[in-house]
């Protein structure tokens, strides 16, 4: 059913775009020839598939919206196949890439996709399941520290947690110097699954790091817990040590890491490059994968309220999708298409899409483009669709384009045709 509905998806793809093949190409890790899109326009919302539920939205434009179509001309070229399982990537100065893979091994990938041998230096992971090496960022001072910060599944005598390190990347861009795990998200819990996972630092140079709640149902309570760090997204300093301001700190029976909770499955954060606004996407079950605009202390819910269902069809708790102090997503997915990394474009190439957020879809096959007026959804996109992959993770490179990676070891460049 899934594969058949994809494939339908796929058609229609290309029944509205018309696709034209670069006659350039390039033969680096077995890289594709890159594929330009034509403009077009598109009213009807994107996802045309039946919901898993009958919940209504909170307000006008949290689901469905209208859909669009990028009427500037781009194009997608594969940079290389041969990465294995990428989960994170970050942006280098001067045109490379650290890509971690979910394995264990962090690399330097080139501008023309030349993959790097692992970088020494990388603490042990607990790959199964969903763990592994997870997120990457740079320091904001990555240029005079070289520092990079990441998120993995760490093991432990208590059980896996998901733990956020720091190192010096060496000049020669071999090893990583210093290693440091400056945070656990505890308490730590034997299963392998939602680990979170995303790290990414705002304006004022404070580390955000997104937790799961570690998906059972034994677990799943913590999420509205404020003395576990499960379900979370918290707020750091450079060493690991909670912010000055955030919200719980001298609270009895509460984390001072914690910014906010009753989160699910995070694996996305991104600031807006305008308003400095954190925003968060999250997986949820059957159904309700979020779009989150973080707020100080917010309550989102999980798994209290919830546009989703259990995968056995089952309501989850009450069945309720509001109560008073818990906060909505901007906006919500069902079906799913289950959102990954994500990042806001603020390049100048492609006018249209500036101040949209473009987010991985894994069991979409897709990257989604959101319009945000007035920090409100305004309309939807799909890119890539045909390309039939899982998207990972997507950022901007220093050269203003997108990049993107897949579970299937691909790495992609969307620019301006």
């Amino acid at each position: 059913m899934k594969t058949t509905s994809l494939k339908l998806k796929s058609l229609l793809f290309l029944a509205i775009s018309v696709i034209t093949i670069s006659s350039c190409s390039n033969d680096n890790d077995g890289a594709q020839e890159p594929e330009t899109v034509s403009p077009g326009t598109a009213t009807n919302p994107v996802e045309s598939l039946p919901a898993n539920s009958d919940y209504k939205p909170a307000f006008a434009g949290q689901t469905r919206i209208s859909g669009l179509k990028s009427t500037t001309p781009y194009r997608s070229e594969v940079l290389t196949s041969n990465l294995q399982s990428p989960w994170g990537i970050a942006a280098l100065p001067g045109g490379k890439f650290l890509v971690n893979e979910k394995g264990g091994s962090m690399r330097v990938v080139s501008a023309t996709g030349a993959i790097g041998a692992p970088i020494a230096g990388v603490p042990a992971v607990n790959s199964t399941g969903q763990g592994g090496l997870l997120g990457i960022c740079l320091d904001p001072d990555f240029t005079s520290n070289r520092m990079v910060y990441w998120s993995f599944s760490q093991p432990s005598a208590e059980g896996n947690v998901t733990a956020i390190a720091k190192g010096k990347l060496s000049s020669d861009e071999r090893s990583l110097e210093g290693v440091t795990v400056i945070y656990r998200a505890t308490p730590g819990y034997s299963g392998t699954l939602h680990y979170g996972g995303r790290v990414v630092f705002d304006k004022s140079g404070n580390l955000y790091a997104s937790t799961g709640e570690r998906s059972d149902l034994v677990t799943r309570p913590q999420a509205q817990s404020l003395n576990s760090g499960l379900g979370k997204v918290v707020r750091i300093t450079k060493d690991g040590q909670p912010v000055a301001g955030n919200p719980f700190i001298g609270q009895a029976d509460s984390r001072a890491e914690i910014y906010s909770y009753g989160h699910r499955n995070p694996q996305g954060l991104a600031v807006h490059p305008v308003t400095g606004v954190v925003y968060q996407g999250e997986h949820g079950p059957r159904g309700g994968d979020e779009i989150n605009k973080l707020t100080i202390g917010g309550n989102f819910g999980w798994p209290t309220i919830t546009y989703g269902i259990e995968y056995s069809g089952q309501k989850i708790g009450e069945g309720i999708q509001q109560r008073t102090g818990m906060l909505q997503p901007v906006y919500y997915w069902d079906p799913v298409i289950s959102p990954s990394g994500m990042t806001f474009y603020s390049g100048n190439k492609v006018p249209e899409w500036q101040n949209n957020l473009f987010i991985g879809s894994l069991s979409g096959m897709h990257i989604v483009r959101l319009a945000f007026e007035n920090d409100k959804v305004v309309g939807e996109e799909r890119l890539l669709e045909s390309e039939r992959q899982r998207f990972r993770d997507v950022t901007q490179g220093m050269d203003g384009a997108l990049y993107a990676i897949t579970d299937q070891g691909r790495l992609y460049k969307i620019d301006k045709q």
